[in-house]
């Protein structure tokens, strides 16, 4: 992928961010909101984007007010002497911001998560999966416009590309019985190496992620094998479980009856 286009914004979007972080005077709002009103494209990304937001706010709302510790301090002290990297970021605006927010509540979820765990027994490393997992999830559920790297119509080029990237066979459940149709799929970086998103989508609109992964140090733990957990974090609830030393995390914003039902489709199939 040419990452030179990927970060590109299209026209107009800058201003779109800026009015979703409001950032924006009262007359540059109110152009804004006059495009959205005969725009129905440009008024669904500010509502998507709004929702990745509040997803965002809602992870780790109990730490999210604490102060920052000083060695995160002391490494943004660091990026903002570099003048010419902080431009860059500068000239991405909101789509920074939001970056930088979802590294925050990764970091910071990442520590709670494997020191608290979910119930007596849970390895650490399958925490910080799940917890990985449902970021990803929170990350990409809203996108409109690339919510996939590779669609659903190309899915035997997606199966065998993050086959490969992952150096193991994987298959994409049918959840069509479930009600939900497979949007695509997109490679994401892990503690473990590569790692595999599968999302899925109903006639509603609500959208389910597959991640799949290998668990950091599952194999020397002895965990093969384990039973479904569940954890929640704000409005997004997971289900994972380890098979052979790979994890599965089965994300989406559904009472937890209705996800597990969805879990155990996804696990009798693979």
């Amino acid at each position: 992928m040419d990452m030179k286009e990927d970060t590109q914004l299209l026209p107009g979007e800058a201003e779109l961010h800026a009015y979703v972080d409001g950032r924006l005077d009262a007359a540059a709002r109110a152009a804004v909101e006059g495009r959205l009103a005969v725009d129905p494209e440009a008024a669904e990304r500010v509502r998507a984007w709004r929702m990745q937001r509040d997803l965002l706010r809602a992870l780790h709302v109990d730490v999210r007010d604490e102060p920052v510790p000083e060695h995160l301090l002391h490494a943004a002290g660091q990026l903002q002497r570099r003048s010419v990297r902080f431009a860059q970021w500068q000239r991405w605006g909101g789509m920074a911001a939001s970056v930088l927010l979802a590294f925050a509540l990764g970091w910071a979820g990442h520590v709670q998560w494997q020191a608290s765990g979910f119930g007596a027994g849970n390895a650490r490393g399958t925490v910080a999966f799940a917890h990985q997992a449902a970021v990803a999830h929170v990350v990409y559920m809203p996108e409109v416009r690339h919510p996939v790297e590779v669609e659903a119509a190309q899915q035997q080029h997606l199966v065998q590309w993050l086959s490969k990237r992952l150096n193991r066979p994987l298959k994409v459940p049918n959840l069509t019985a479930n009600g939900y149709e497979l949007v695509g799929g997109r490679l994401l970086p892990g503690d473990g190496g590569a790692r595999a998103q599968f999302m899925f989508q109903n006639a509603a609109g609500e959208r389910i992620t597959l991640y799949i992964g290998a668990v950091d140090g599952a194999k020397q733990r002895g965990m093969e094998e384990t039973a479904f957990r569940y954890a929640t974090e704000g409005s997004v609830s997971t289900f994972y479980w380890v098979d052979q030393g790979f994890g599965y995390a089965l994300s989406g914003r559904l009472p937890r009856q209705g996800l597990l039902s969805l879990a155990d489709a996804v696990y009798k199939q693979l």
